[in-house]
């Protein structure tokens, strides 16, 4: 792949090498993972969130690799595959909840009340999904533009405080009815947590995404280092 001298722009790696179809499945893993645990609401003291904190951070710093390395069409397939794997988990545990129980199985309202929350919290996922991962990839992109090679922190850091404060924004106004949020106050108490601490993990995890990066731009043929 040869790029025009006139053409300034970074040249991103092909989606069909050995790396890309790896991060995606983590990626696509991650996100169902994190929308089955947020169906719990949770309380440090006054503190609300819900278990989604654990592993949600996790596809932002994969989203930042995949913008970074492939590009933002490449990082925009991956989103679209996590969507419709999170609608194929919503129609799975519909399906299962409608089918006859056997005699010895004694949970099914539990199964249900997992299964209802779920197809509340599949719409604010999705919803706000959609919208921080296509800030986030966009912003890398961008930035990367201008910034070529340089300044990858600032790509990582701008991309993630934007597309967590859309992702937040959108998943909690929704999502905050269906785990029980009630008041204004503990909604702004959730929301704020939320975009902190999801953008604190992130920061922490910079030198493992530096890595990662680095790792797949020495091993992928096809990138081309924009300079």
């Amino acid at each position: 792949m040869t790029r025009p001298e006139s053409d300034d722009r970074p040249v991103f790696a092909s989606v069909g090498s050995t790396y890309y179809p790896i991060l995606v499945a983590v990626f696509t893993a991650l996100v169902i993972v994190s929308n089955l645990t947020a169906t719990k609401g949770v309380a440090f003291g006054p503190i609300l969130t819900d278990g989604g904190f654990i592993v949600f951070p996790l596809t932002y710093i994969i989203g930042d690799v995949l913008s970074e390395v492939y590009g933002f069409k490449a990082a925009g397939r991956a989103i679209i595959l996590g969507f419709l794997m999170n609608i194929l988990a919503a129609v799975a545990l519909w399906a299962t909840v409608h089918l006859p129980a056997a005699d010895f199985y004694e949970n099914q309202e539990h199964f249900e009340n997992v299964a209802n929350a779920y197809y509340g919290l599949i719409i604010a996922g999705l919803a706000g999904f959609i919208v921080g991962q296509t800030i986030n990839a966009g912003v890398v992109v961008l930035i990367k533009e201008r910034t070529k090679e340089k300044h990858l922190w600032a790509r990582l850091v701008g991309s993630t405080f934007a597309g967590q404060l859309g992702d937040t924004l959108v998943f909690c106004a929704i999502a905050g009815h269906v785990i029980g949020i009630r008041t204004f106050r503990d909604f702004v108490v959730y929301a704020a947590l939320g975009w902190a601490y999801k953008t604190a993990v992130e920061v922490l995890f910079l030198p493992v995404t530096y890595r990662v990066i680095a790792v797949i731009k020495q091993r992928e043929p096809t990138y081309q280092a924009a300079l």
